[in-house]
This record gives C-alpha cells, sequence and structure tokens, in this order.
C-alpha cells in the first residue's frame, strides 16, 4: 500500500482503518483512488486530486461543492428521504482546519464516502437520457433556493460572446498560417452568419430577462450514479458546479448524447440529431425542472440545443488556427475535423427546430 497516500488520508476525520488503496475509474481530469476499510461497519472512501491546473482555485470549488451538497442534503432531510449518503456525496473534513481538502507536496487533495452498490453507465439510448434529463433537471431543482452566492470555477466557460472573442483574436494574429485556407474561410462564414443570435443568451442576462442559475456544467450520462434497479441515485462530478444560464446543462448534454456519431467523425454524412435522444431528455428534465423554469428558459431550449454544437465548433476552430495547443490531436487535421462536425450537428439541429417547438409545447399541455 502506498505510504503516501495512506498518509494523505491520515490527514482527514474518516472512520475505521485504511486496509487498501487502489485506483478507481479511468477520470481525465482528476486522479482518484478507492480507499477500503477494514471495519465491515465503517464505510470505505474515494481519495481525489483535484487537477489545479483545470480548477486554480480548489477552495472556490470546494466551497461551491460544501454550499451544495449542504442544500441537497438539508432538503432531502425534510422530505423524509432515507438513506441520504447514497442520495448526495459527502465529503470529509480534514481533521485540522475542518475544510474539505489538504494541500499536500504532491497536490490537492479530497475524501469523500464510497457509494456501495451502484453503477456509472457509458451507454446513451432514450432509457438513460431520460433519467439524465429527470435527474439533471430535479438537481437544478433543487437548488434554485439556494441561499448563498456560488463562485466561477473556470471563467466565462460557457460564455459565447467571450469564445468568439478568442476566435477572433487568433484570426488576426493567425500564428499558424492556416486562417487564408479555403475550408476555413467557408467555416468563419458559417460562424459569423449566426454570431449575433448565438450571442442572445449574454445580451438577455445583461437585461434582466434571463437569470443565472446554480448548472452542473458537465452534464453526461456518466455524471450521475445508479442503483441495481436503474434508478438514479445522486449527481457526481460536482467540481464544474457555477451559476449559468440553464442552457449549459440542457445544451452541452444533447451536443454529445444526440449525435449519430462521435464528435470527431469525419464522415459528415453521418453526422445526424437524434431526435429520439433529444425527446427523451427534455421529457425528464422538463418533468422535474418546469416547476421552477420561466417561459424565456423553455422557449429558449431549442435555441439551447444549437448553441452548444455552435459554440464547440468556435472552439475547435479558435484550437485549429492557434495550432492545436488545447485538444490533444491524433492527425495534423483533427481539431478541423471536429470543428467540422459539430457544423454539420448544428445544420442538422436547425432543421429540427420546428419538431422541437411542437414537442416541448405538448411536455408542458
Amino acid at each position: 500500500m502506498d505510504s503516501k497516500l495512506t498518509a494523505i488520508v491520515g490527514q482527514f476525520a474518516y472512520e475505521g482503518t485504511v486496509s487498501e488503496i487502489k485506483p478507481l475509474g479511468e477520470g481525465l481530469i482528476n486522479d482518484t483512488y478507492k480507499v477500503k476499510t477494514a471495519e465491515p461497519d465503517k464505510p470505505d472512501y474515494v481519495l481525489q486530486r483535484v487537477n489545479h491546473n483545470v480548477f486554480p482555485d480548489v477552495d472556490m470549488v470546494m466551497r461551491n461543492i460544501d454550499a451544495v451538497t449542504s442544500h441537497i442534503r438539508k432538503k432531502l432531510t425534510e422530505q423524509g428521504t432515507t438513506d441520504i449518503d447514497r442520495k448526495v456525496l459527502r465529503f470529509i473534513p480534514a481533521k485540522g482546519d475542518g475544510k474539505l481538502y489538504v494541500k499536500t507536496d504532491s497536490g490537492y487533495w479530497r475524501l469523500m464516502v464510497f457509494i456501495d452498490d451502484a453503477i456509472t453507465k457509458q451507454a446513451v439510448n432514450p432509457e438513460s437520457s431520460r433519467a439524465a434529463g429527470k435527474a439533471f433537471g430535479n438537481f437544478q431543482a433543487m437548488l434554485a433556493d439556494i441561499p448563498v452566492q456560488l463562485g466561477e470555477t473556470i471563467k466565462d466557460f460557457h460564455n459565447m460572446e467571450f469564445r468568439l472573442e478568442q476566435l477572433r483574436d487568433v484570426i488576426k494574429r493567425d500564428p499558424a498560417g492556416r486562417v487564408k485556407e479555403e475550408r476555413v474561410q467557408k467555416m468563419l462564414a458559417e460562424i459569423e452568419k449566426r454570431a449575433d443570435e448565438m450571442c442572445k443568451a449574454e445580451r438577455m442576462g445583461r437585461e434582466g430577462t434571463l437569470p443565472k442559475r446554480v448548472c452542473h456544467c458537465d452534464t453526461k450520462v456518466n455524471n450521475m450514479m445508479f442503483d441495481k434497479q436503474d434508478n438514479v441515485l445522486c449527481v457526481i462530478d460536482l467540481d464544474t458546479v457555477m451559476p449559468n444560464f440553464i442552457f449549459s446543462d440542457y445544451g452541452d448534454f444533447l451536443r454529445t448524447a444526440a449525435n449519430e456519431v462521435a464528435e470527431d467523425c469525419p464522415e459528415m454524412d453521418k453526422v445526424k440529431f437524434r431526435m429520439d435522444i433529444f425527446k427523451a431528455f427534455t421529457e425528464g428534465y422538463l418533468e422535474s425542472a418546469k416547476s421552477f423554469l420561466l417561459p424565456v428558459e423553455i422557449e429558449n431550449l431549442p435555441y439551447a440545443t444549437a448553441l452548444f454544437p455552435y459554440m464547440q465548433c468556435v472552439r475547435f476552430l479558435w484550437d485549429y488556427l492557434s495550432g492545436d495547443k488545447y485538444w490533444k490531436c491524433q492527425y495534423p487535421d483533427h481539431n478541423f475535423v471536429r470543428a467540422n462536425n459539430q457544423l454539420h450537428l448544428l445544420l442538422s439541429i436547425e432543421k429540427s427546430y420546428p419538431e422541437m417547438q411542437a414537442f416541448i409545447a405538448g411536455c408542458l399541455r
């Protein structure tokens, strides 16, 4: 057993005796370990090193998480929910200052209770999409009246105006000498044609007609825990929880889940928006979120569906023009292919607007 990891666990106020520490999962951002305890009546734990490069203000991340999990825990207690430690994550305080993390020579670490007999899912189908819609809508609903203001853990993460500024800046500089490519020029024309419409969330926010709410900001199927009867237990991976427009949670899920192919598939004729996934996710989402959503938020859900492929197209093209500095690339055109894929997904979504609007109206009747 790794003595350094054991020493890190020892800085937290956990129960039991550590018997084993081994790697857990395949997360791309944080390093994660399962901590087993020797006693049958004590919980096991999850030890995680927070990626300080992605989340520079770890204290803010953990203060956000503490506020969110405490508020959900209070709501579940008031509802008379049993087995609450399976329905919301529980983080263990450090022995010294009581914070929910410790800083060591190897980085920032946190410890949470391991949820037994729970699984995550990778497969996206109508059934899991409906469950995701309901879970993420319920997550937002429970936090709609949270009494504290959360911090922004990744600045301008889903800010469309900022992403377009980034793109326009790199066009002026052209560090990789790619701006004049004919295919780039065609894509830039499609982006600029839609730029004003796609920035309307930020404008509405400034006008005071569109509120920011507590959002998860990383709504993927595998960011939920299920029990063995296929019921959603809780939403996990809370590092990106922060104030945002509800479009973030709604649109970002559909961007990945409702694409017929992977986001870097080079066969553009296969890129297609799946209405079955859209309908299932929307049905689940509105079932749990319509109690607090404003009419302006609901009527703009089709816009949210288009916004995220558009934003990702802008970001992939920005990286391609920057010389591929941000995302790992398997071949020279990888980022351009990704951008083109997202543009084709956007085109497919635009054709489905009337059907989406009709379906949403039907859900509300």
